[in-house]
């Protein structure tokens, strides 16, 4: 399946619904979009598009801003390696070429049986236990080479099937806020003075 859902498309009029202008909700529906089939794809993108009144290449150039959006088909797992400098320095291109090895596969490609996807990462903001990777964005420290061969043995088995959800899940903390709990949203345009909470001293 390519574009929403019947049932993303209620969704998705619900998030458009939570924003004075449609196009805020654009990388929300971005993440339903890849959510339900696993990367986003150009139909969903057009779709997205029209549902917010933009160009489909307005939805592609923000949402290939961000690494965590995938635009070709992923594995179930998605396993980024990182190469910045302190992993690097801790053996991430060694660890980076036992994974190939294992797997079978070169970086950017993804498993004969669609399970793993292997890919080079920037900075995981963990420097401190490198050399790191990440699954589906999960953090793994330290990762030597047999705790690499531990972690896909685990994955192909299902062993970690509650701790790492597949590729694209969304949190399920979905924001419900009580209409009588909601602050008043303005649009921008409309907005003449500060926030209510700056106290603004008398000169």
């Amino acid at each position: 399946m390519s574009r929403l859902s019947d049932h993303n498309v209620i969704l998705a009029k619900e998030i458009i619904a939570r924003y004075p202008k449609q196009k805020s909700a654009l990388i929300p529906l971005v993440h339903l979009s890849q959510e339900q089939n696993g990367y986003v794809t150009e139909d969903a993108m057009r779709h997205i598009a029209d549902m917010i009144d933009v160009t489909p290449a307005e939805v592609y150039g923000t949402a290939s801003f961000y690494e965590m959006f995938r635009f070709e088909p992923t594995g179930k797992y998605l396993i980024n390696v990182c190469g910045t400098l302190s992993c690097s320095l801790m053996g991430a291109d060694s660890l980076m070429h036992h994974a190939e090895q294992t797997l079978g596969i070169k970086a950017g490609a993804t498993t004969d049986d669609g399970l793993i996807t292997l890919q080079h990462a920037e900075c995981q903001a963990a420097c401190t236990e490198a050399p790191t990777l990440q699954v589906n964005y999960r953090h793994r420290y330290r990762v030597t080479h047999e705790s690499f061969d531990q972690l896909v043995d685990d994955l192909r088995s299902g062993a970690l099937d509650t701790e790492i959800p597949p590729h694209g899940t969304l949190g399920r903390n979905r924001q419900q806020i009580p209409a009588d709990r909601a602050v008043a949203v303005q649009a921008p345009e409309d907005v003449t003075t500060g926030p209510a909470w700056i106290q603004v001293s008398p000169a």
